[in-house]
């Protein structure tokens, strides 16, 4: 038996779909797996993405012997930047189209020249410190996927990684079910399997079940075909080459990251695409618009991406015009719903035919349902299971179905981020939450907003502000009658007697200063009587801000 615990921390990804993280420690040394991001929620107000809360391991940062990414999507990968900046020097193990999509990142953000990135092959091992790291083939919706087995001298762990169990996939690659057996012979101490599925009956159909939908779209299509999918989906990206081929269309991207990853994805032969079918977005525009075909990014609602931008007739180069059919294919991932309920409206009143799932076949999940769930633990047979990957609901109905095959409820763990597990002599226990919740990127910050920030934000989308100046003259009185300034609380033209009642309040509160008066104490009285006053005019309550002259 081990000396030393082996202990599992969840960074990021339990109790949310997204910003996928987790790490392992043994002794002195620690291992990483994945560094993603997640789509800010509709309540995070001018944030631009969320990245997992690592800051207790920056004090360790000379312990972390390697950071594994075990595929190319946006939820595992999207902070690898930042991951970079802050684990200067850390070597990076992965699968050599991640490995592409890594290097399109790291280039744009000049990183790349500093960055270790090793490639691995599916059913190859590395040793790194304590852990033996053994890759497997998982089938997901991305080429290039693998999960982990870790064997550590506490014991056998394996993490699926993002998975579904796809007989027919686009690359002809199904998942490493020997391997998976295999494990199971060794005596699995523990199985962090993704919960995203966990509460859909049945079977994930195959990548390939979408076909015959794209096949009929384009064939009935009088217009151009818009595809939307995510930039990382290079396997879609080849369904619709495919289709292209079939009826004579030509391809144009949109996109910066689209066109990057296509590029790069071409070059290492992820893609093949004809000679002569990819046009720029330019010679798009100049052609027959049954000839032609588009894919773009921004699937999931996202302002600034290309379907946002011609949804609000704000791109440079597209724009929606009747008889387009745009196809949207990508699930919502959970919270921005409405932001892409609002963009497909938008398309709609345009004159554009919008097909999306359920209204068409054009998407199928990349995540496993609930008996190639059951048939992963049934394989692997593990002494505990740990739900990953997922919304809390999602990690509760997947250990309901651990527990229907047998693993008992005292060797399950549904924990959220920042819930360590420790293994110690082949046994388990949960151990206290450390520090952390959401990194917030905001532009070119990172970091520097919180929550008290958003909250100011929510406050201001809500009620508006209001702004009183105040002048005093060189005895330290008032020198004239506050000014009143609002934005997004009352139209100021349309309400001049509320403004300066507003005016007169604060003129009353200060009636006594004097140059005794602190600026502090002239500020708090002048928002008090704003308060006051407001409330009982307008029952709202605006951000209020004094300003002493």
């Amino acid at each position: 038996m081990s000396a030393k615990p082996l202990k599992w921390i969840p960074i990021g990804g339990l109790g949310e779909v997204g910003k996928n993280m987790m790490m392992f420690e043994y002794g002195e040394d620690i291992l990483l797996i994945d560094a993603g991001i997640m789509f800010p929620e509709s309540d995070m107000l001018g944030v631009d993405a969320v990245i997992p809360d690592y800051g207790f391991l920056k004090e360790k940062r000379e312990r972390v012997r390697a950071l594994i990414i075990t595929h190319g999507h946006e939820d595992h990968t999207g902070a690898i930047t930042h991951v970079v900046r802050d684990f200067p020097g850390v070597p990076i193990y992965t699968m050599p189209l991640t490995r592409g999509l890594l290097e399109v990142k790291l280039k744009d953000a000049k990183l790349l020249s500093q960055t270790k990135i090793h490639t691995i092959a599916a059913n190859s091992e590395i040793t790194l410190g304590p852990f033996k790291v053994e890759f497997f083939r998982m089938c997901h919706s991305i080429p290039d996927n693998v999960g982990v087995g870790i064997t550590t001298p506490a014991g056998l762990v394996v993490h699926s990684g993002d998975f579904k169990f796809d007989h027919t996939p686009v690359d002809g690659k199904p998942s490493n079910f020997a391997k998976l057996a295999e494990f199971a012979g060794r005596n699995v101490l523990a199985l962090f399997a993704d919960s995203t599925n966990a509460e859909i009956a049945g079977t994930t159909p195959s990548e390939r079940a979408i076909e015959p939908t794209f096949e009929h779209i384009f064939s009935d299509a009088k217009g151009r075909v818009i595809v939307a999918t995510f930039a990382s989906l290079v396997s879609r990206v080849q369904q619709v080459v495919n289709v292209c081929d079939i009826y004579g269309r030509k391809l144009a991207l949109a996109g910066t990251s689209m066109i990057e990853n296509v590029k790069m994805a071409q070059k290492m032969g992820y893609l093949e695409i004809p000679d002569g079918m990819l046009i720029r977005l330019e010679e798009a525009n100049k052609m027959k618009p049954d000839r032609v075909a588009i894919i773009a990014t921004g699937t999931q609602g996202e302002p600034g991406a290309v379907l946002g931008r011609m949804a609000a007739g704000k791109h440079p180069v597209l724009n929606v015009m009747p008889g387009d059919t745009i196809v949207m294919s990508a699930h919502p991932i959970p919270g921005n719903e409405e932001y892409i309920h609002r963009i497909i409206n938008r398309l709609f009143q345009k004159g554009a035919e919008v097909l999306y799932d359920p209204v068409a076949k054009v998407h199928v999940s990349g995540h496993a349902s609930q008996e190639e769930q059951k048939l992963l633990m049934s394989l692997i047979r593990p002494k505990y299971f740990i739900p990953v990957h997922g919304e809390l609901r999602m990690l509760k109905a997947h250990a309901r179905l651990a527990h229907e095959l047998g693993i008992s409820p005292d060797r399950t763990f549904v924990v959220e981020n920042g819930t360590p597990i420790e293994f110690n002599n082949g046994e388990a226990r949960q151990l206290d939450r450390v520090p952390g919740g959401y990194v917030f990127v905001d532009g070119s910050g990172v970091g520097d907003i919180g929550r008290a920030v958003i909250r100011d934000r929510e406050v201001l989308a809500r009620d508006g502000f209001v702004i009183a100046v105040i002048r005093r003259n060189a005895e330290g009185r008032l020198a004239e009658k506050p000014e009143i300034i609002t934005r997004g609380f009352i139209y100021m033209k349309d309400s001049a007697p509320l403004l300066q009642s507003m005016s007169q309040a604060v003129a009353d509160a200060l009636c006594d200063i004097t140059g005794a008066t602190s600026t502090g104490a002239i500020r708090e009285r002048a928002i008090d009587a704003l308060n006051r006053l407001i409330y009982s005019e307008t029952k709202r309550r605006p951000m209020i801000v004094a300003i002493v002259t």
